[in-house]
């Protein structure tokens, strides 16, 4: 059986949209906070297991020996740790044949906050002595094509990583890797660091919306502590604000633009460039 993890998420519903092309639904299960959200999957004969990464005791017989499991990291920055930590011996105790996660690109390398949590969930995964595969991914274009209609209205696209790059690739592309290692052979004990085949700058983003977009756009680069004072009159979180613009320093020392081609290799075709995800963003 395979079991994905956070099944009901951006990320999660595309991995399960990509297995159930692959597998028969009768070999696949979701374990999900909310079953309701996984009623359109139950309907298909996948097997909906209700289970919440912040409350251990739901994850007992979510797994079974000789699963391949998908744990794809929780949301709640700053409590990912203990709560992956659940899921690390709930599959150890169940025996299962591989451990897939869903990191971030660099592992140990990387020096940006957001990385400390990834780092501490693949060192309990190698401690666990589970035979495991992590997915080390890049950044998703949709971080930022999410607000391309914004940033077209405003004309501007605001960040403090100067001429930094960034090797983004669609989350599709990710959940096409994360099927690739679930459904085929010899990935065990495996680390890939997963990015876009073509790494590309603020600049270049900022031109190609104002080309696709019709209206005059321009990248202006400030400084970290510009940045975070215009996150926070936008409204954000001041520790989601923090963490964005830690990572804007980590993509101007070139962290994000890391290139190995492992994702297209595991795919089996290009990444998708980032124009192609702004144009049906917008």
């Amino acid at each position: 059986m395979i079991v994905v993890t956070g099944a009901t998420g951006q990320l999660g519903r595309l991995v399960v949209a990509g297995l159930l092309e692959r597998i028969p639904a009768s070999e696949l299960a979701v374990a999900v906070r909310s079953a309701e959200k996984a009623a359109e999957w139950a309907a298909r004969g996948v097997d909906v297991r209700v289970a919440d990464y912040g409350r251990p005791e739901t994850l007992a017989g979510v797994f079974g020996a000789g699963d391949r499991v998908l744990l794809i990291s929780g949301s709640e920055v700053g409590s990912r740790v203990p709560q992956h930590r659940a899921v690390v011996d709930a599959a150890k105790a169940a025996g299962v044949a591989l451990l897939a996660y869903t990191g971030l690109l660099g592992g140990d390398e990387a020096t940006f906050t957001l990385a400390d949590e990834h780092k501490a969930t693949e060192a309990m995964i190698r401690e666990s002595g589970l035979p495991f595969a992590l997915l080390r991914n890049g950044w998703y274009t949709e971080n930022y094509t999410a607000d391309a209609a914004g940033a077209a209205e405003r004309g501007v696209v605001l960040g403090s990583s100067g001429d930094g790059r960034v090797a983004s690739a669609a989350r599709r592309d990710y959940a096409d890797a994360a099927v690739a290692v679930l459904t085929g052979e010899g990935h065990e004990n495996r680390v890939y660091e997963l990015s876009g085949d073509v790494a590309w700058s603020f600049s270049e983003y900022a031109a190609e919306l104002a080309a696709r977009s019709g209206k005059p756009v321009v990248y202006r680069n400030v400084t970290p502590e510009e940045h975070l004072a215009a996150l926070l009159a936008a409204g954000l979180p001041e520790g989601f604000a923090r963490i964005l613009v830690d990572v804007d320093a980590g993509i101007a020392r070139g962290e994000l633009a890391r290139g190995t081609g492992d994702l297209s290799r595991l795919i089996g075709r290009p990444t998708t460039p980032f124009a192609e995800t702004l144009g049906a963003a917008l």
